[in-house]
C-alpha cells in the first residue's frame, strides 16, 4: 500500500476538521456546516453531470480507480533494468531461445509479451511497432481514468456555485425577515465549500496521483521495450545497462546493475 496517499487523504480530512471545529466549536460543526440539500446538489449534480460526459463502463471504471492511489507499485526502473540486464547474460551465454525459459516465470505481462516475441524471432522493427501499440493502448486507458478525475474535479465547485446562486434566489425573495438573512447566506455558501472540497480533497489529488503512477509505468514500459530490442540486437550487458541507465535520475542510478557489484567490491 502507499502510505502517503493513504495519509494525504487522512491529513487534509484533519487539517478540515480542525479549521471547522476551530471555528463553529465541536457542537456545532454538524448544525452549521451540514446541509442535505446542498449535498444533494454538489455531490449529485457534479457526480451525474459527469456521468453525462462518459460512457457508464468509463464512470464504473473511474470511481474503482480511487483505490488505485493507495497501490504501491510492483517494481520500480532500476529493479526492472537489473532484470534486464540479467536477461541480457542468459542471452549472451545461452542464446535468444533460452529466453523463453525465463519468460514463463515472468509476472510483468508486457516484459513477457516482448520476450516471446524475440524468442519467436520476430523482426525488431514489428516488435516496436507491436510494444509501442500496446504501450500507447495502456496509456490511453490510464489517461481515460485520470480525465474521469479531472471532469469530476471541474464539476464539483461548478455545482457548488449553482447551488449557493439557487440559495442566494430564495434569500432574496425572503428578505423581509433580515435576522434570517445570515443563515440564508451561510446555507447558500456551503454549496460553494462543498464543491471546494470535492474538487481539492479528493479529485485534484487523485488526478495527480494517477497521472504520477501513469508517468512511472510508461517509463517502465519503455525501458522495457529499449532492452528486449537491445537484447535481440545482440548488444552488451554493459551497453545496454548504461542505455537505460540513461531513463534514470542520477540518484537512482547508484546500486544499478555494476555499479552495485562495485560498491560491494569496495
Amino acid at each position: 500500500m502507499d502510505i502517503a496517499s493513504l495519509a494525504g487523504i487522512i491529513l487534509c480530512l484533519v487539517m478540515m476538521m480542525f479549521g471547522l471545529i476551530s471555528s463553529a466549536g465541536l457542537a456545532k460543526v454538524i448544525p452549521e456546516y451540514w446541509n442535505a440539500p446542498s449535498a444533494i446538489i454538489t455531490f449529485g449534480g457534479a457526480f451525474f453531470s459527469t456521468l453525462a460526459s462518459v460512457s457508464l463502463a468509463d464512470f464504473i471504471g473511474g470511481l474503482k480507480s480511487f483505490l488505485l492511489i493507495f497501490k504501491a507499485p510492483m517494481l520500480n526502473a532500476a529493479e526492472m533494468i537489473q532484470k534486464i540486464i540479467d536477461l541480457s547474460n542468459i542471452a549472451r551465454k545461452e542464446g535468444l531461445l533460452s529466453l523463453e525459459e525465463a519468460a514463463a516465470d515472468m509476472e510483468e505481462p508486457f516484459l513477457k509479451k516482448g520476450i516471446l516475441l524475440i524468442v519467436d524471432g520476430t523482426d525488431p522493427d514489428l516488435v516496436r511497432a507491436i510494444m509501442e501499440t500496446e504501450l500507447v493502448s495502456i496509456e490511453g486507458r490510464h489517461k481515460t481514468k485520470i480525465g474521469f478525475w479531472e471532469t469530476l474535479g471541474s464539476m464539483g465547485p461548478a455545482w457548488g456555485m449553482i447551488g449557493t446562486l439557487i440559495g442566494l434566489v430564495h434569500m432574496l425573495y425572503n428578505m423581509s425577515d433580515m435576522a434570517a438573512l445570515g443563515p440564508a447566506m451561510a446555507v447558500a455558501l456551503i454549496t460553494t465549500l462543498y464543491g471546494s472540497v470535492l474538487a481539492n480533497w479528493i479529485c485534484a489529488p487523485v488526478a495527480a496521483k494517477l497521472k504520477a503512477d501513469n508517468e512511472g509505468e510508461m517509463m517502465m514500459k519503455e525501458v522495457m521495450i529499449e532492452g528486449l530490442l537491445s537484447i535481440q540486437a545482440g548488444e552488451n550487458p554493459r551497453v545496454i545497462e548504461e542505455k537505460l541507465k540513461s531513463f534514470l535520475s542520477p540518484a537512482d542510478r547508484e546500486g544499478t546493475g555494476s555499479d552495485e557489484t562495485a560498491g560491494g567490491e569496495e
